[in-house]
Parts: structure tokens; C-alpha cells; sequence
């Protein structure tokens, strides 16, 4: 998680900001290309997850695809950030797209198959929630390198050489997550199902669709809160570059022991509760980021935001290997590769909805890039960091109210 998340988190905050701040690229046209992505996303990703599944090695399911993509994720994630001087307007479009769809194919088959390791590795919910949260530290740890190190690494160096730090650093700890990783051989040895009985058994469980649908809308607001905070910090709290990476860590650094807490509440209420109230909570949180107006003010309501962000954060993985769990006891095959691609595409399709939110958001409010901010930017990112994730939010609650999972205590 670690070594995944901290040029992930570095993406995921600053690519915006670097194509249409930096680079003077249009919204508009970044948002088409996060939509072609996307088109090709919904037909590579469930392929990757059933592949998985059907992979038989010495070296397990997993672990040689991760193994192979390592090369791969650095030189896309470098590609994505060293953009060659003189492009601009179609060209610019151009490499962008390329570069994005490379790098988040090559994502989808790392992510795929690390998060198909979690329920394997992982049996009974209190194991689960433990494992959750340990690893939902690890991740923080990484957001608050991806998110607060990286306005001062591409100041001092660029947006390029910045890659090439993140890249290393993910390629060490990586292999040494490979090497330790130990998969099932019970696993291996299961025939795996043909590919449209796979899907068929997955498309027709109910509990996994409202699980992914209301994650998805709540995922969206992870995405758009990361990415608008050096735009937030520009408009609306009117801080220097300088002071972007103090507002992020704000968001983050209260989440490390937070975690602890929904630990205690899992255990207590169970996955599905747990992961009702933490929407409901993450939706209430991002209410003091409207009152914004200064770093102070800034920073007490990025604290309020790692609370709601600690839940979310938690309790999806203990569900979700439930619903697994719930699978395997219905067909006789463990599947979370494909499990983990279809309900990761689902949840990945909330890119789509940020840039879509960026898009609409912007038009009203007369935004199209840094060099044409409109009359109000302050508003429009005021909007794009309370009031759009608040109303995502919401959807995201009344979906979790109407799945009901039998709450498995092992």
C-alpha cells in the first residue's frame, strides 16, 4: 500500500492541477480524455481480474502480475509528468490522453491484484478489520508523502524529476512486498469458471452492485477533495504554493490514529453498519470546508474531513471480502480477482464523475484553465470542495440504507 498509493496519491492530487494550471490545457478537454479512459477502462479491467483469477503458477495467481507491471507503472507514471516544452492545445491533449490511458491500465493490473490478496490472506471480520486498518495507516502515511511532499519536491526540481523520486521509491518498496507475499495453494488448485459464467455469478449479486454504487460516489469525493486542495488553497483561502502542503496534511496526518477508533467501531457494530455510519459521517465532514477563508480556518476543517476520510478508509475492505466470502460459499471458487476488477471499475468510474463535477461546476462559474480563471473562482471551488462532495455524499448514504448483508461474526 505503501509503495502503490504514494505516486498514486501524487497523481491523483496534482494531475489536474499540473495539465490545466500549469500546462494551460483546457477542462474540457481534459475531461474528454478522462472519458475515452474510462470507455476502455470498462473493457480492460474485469479481463485483468478474470485473468488473475485463472492464473495457475509456482509463484501463485497474483504475485507474477504484480511482479510484472512493476516496470511498467514507473516508466507511464514519469510519462504522465514529463511533458516535453512547446505542447500545448491538441498536442497537449494528445500526449495527455496517451499517457493517462497507459498509466492507468498498468494501475488496474497492480491494483487488481494486490486487492484480490486482501481476502485471501485476511479470514473472519475481526482479522479483517485489523489487517484494514493497519493498512489504511500505511496508506495515509503514503496520501501525506503523495499529497504534502509533492509541492515541495516539483518546486525544487520540476514536475519530471519529482516522477522519478516517486518511481523509485516505489519500485523498492514494492519488490519487497512481492518478495514476502505467500498465496494460498488450495486457491490454485480450484478449476477457475469459464468467462461468462464468472461474470454471470458476479453481475447477479445485488449486495455487490449497492456495495460498489454507493462506493463509487463516495470514492469520487476522495478524488475531488485531493485534487481541488491546491486550487482551494489558491482561490479560496488565497495561500501561497508554499503552504499547500500544510493544508493537505491537515486532511490526512489526523486520519493515522483515527483509524484506531474505526477499528473499535467495527468490532462493535459490525461491517455493515460500520460502513453506513462512516458515509454518514465522511458526508457530514466536508460541511466546514465551505466556511473556509484562511490557512487556520483551512486547516481545522481538513482535520474534520480525516475523520469522515478515517471511515471510509476502514470499512469497505471488511465488507467487501464478505460479499466474497458469500460467493465462494455459493459457487465453490474463490474469485476475487474478478470481484475486485468489476467492483473497481465501478468504483474507478467515479473519475469520471470528478471530472464531469469539475467540468459543469466550471462552466457556470465561467472557469476554463489558469489563464482563464472567470469572474468567481473563488466560488466555483468553494462548490467543488464542500457542497458537490456534501450532495455526493448523501447519494452515496441513501444507497448504503438499502443493502442489506447478512453481518457475519467469526
Amino acid at each position: 500500500m505503501l509503495a502503490m498509493m504514494i505516486p498514486t496519491q501524487a497523481f491523483s492530487s496534482f494531475y489536474s492541477y499540473y495539465y490545466v494550471e500549469k500546462l494551460g490545457l483546457g477542462v474540457g478537454l481534459a475531461t474528454l480524455a478522462r472519458t475515452i479512459y474510462l470507455i476502455w477502462d470498462a473493457l480492460n479491467q474485469p479481463l485483468f481480474g478474470y485473468l488473475s483469477d485463472r492464473t495457475r503458477s509456482r509463484l501463485g495467481r497474483r504475485k507474477p502480475w504484480i511482479v510484472g507491471s512493476v516496470p511498467l507503472f514507473m516508466l507511464t507514471f514519469v510519462l504522465v509528468f514529463a511533458v516535453p516544452d512547446g505542447l500545448s492545445g491538441y498536442s497537449l491533449f494528445a500526449w495527455f490522453l496517451i499517457a493517462l490511458v497507459l498509466f492507468e491500465s498498468v494501475s488496474a493490473i497492480l491494483w487488481v491484484n494486490y486487492g484480490a490478496l486482501f481476502p485471501e490472506l485476511f479470514r473472519g471480520e475481526r482479522l479483517r478489520a485489523k489487517a484494514s486498518a493497519i493498512q489504511q495507516s500505511f496508506q495515509i502515511a503514503a496520501i501525506l508523502i503523495g499529497s504534502a511532499l509533492t509541492p515541495v519536491l516539483f518546486a525544487a526540481m520540476g514536475f519530471g524529476r519529482m516522477a522519478l523520486v516517486y518511481v523509485a521509491a516505489f519500485a523498492v518498496f514494492m519488490m519487497l512486498c512481492a518478495a514476502t507475499i505467500r498465496e494460498s495453494e488450495e486457491a490454485r488448485q480450484e478449476p477457475p469458471l469459464r468467462l461468462l459464467e464468472a461474470f454471470r455469478e458476479t453481475l447477479k449479486n445485488r449486495a455487490f452492485w449497492l456495495f460498489n454504487l454507493a462506493n463509487s460516489f463516495a470514492q469520487t469525493v476522495n478524488g475531488l477533495i485531493g485534487s481541488m486542495i491546491p486550487f482551494y488553497a489558491k482561490y479560496v483561502l488565497r495561500i501561497p504554493e508554499s503552504q499547500v502542503s500544510l493544508l493537505l496534511a491537515s486532511v490526512f496526518v489526523s486520519v493515522i490514529p483515527l483509524v484506531v477508533v474505526w477499528y473499535w467501531i467495527v468490532r462493535r457494530l459490525g461491517a455493515v453498519r460500520s460502513w453506513r455510519l462512516s458515509l454518514a459521517v465522511y458526508g457530514l465532514s466536508v460541511i466546514p470546508l465551505w466556511f473556509g477563508s484562511h490557512l487556520a480556518g483551512g486547516i481545522a476543517a481538513g482535520i474534520a474531513v480525516g475523520f469522515g476520510l478515517a471511515g471510509f478508509l476502514v470499512t469497505p475492505p471488511v465488507l467487501s471480502s464478505q460479499i466474497i466470502d458469500q460467493d465462494f460459499e455459493q459457487t465453490g471458487r474463490r474469485r476475487e480477482g474478478v470481484y475486485t476488477a468489476v467492483g473497481g471499475f465501478i468504483t474507478r468510474s467515479s473519475g469520471l464523475i470528478s471530472a464531469l463535477a469539475f467540468w459543469v461546476v466550471g462552466m457556470l462559474f465561467g472557469y476554463v484553465s489558469g489563464e482563464q480563471p472567470g469572474p468567481d473562482p473563488q466560488g466555483t471551488f468553494r462548490y467543488l470542495i464542500s457542497a458537490v462532495p456534501f450532495c455526493l455524499l448523501a447519494v452515496s448514504f441513501l444507497i448504503a440504507v438499502t443493502l442489506h448483508f447478512p453481518d457475519k461474526r467469526e
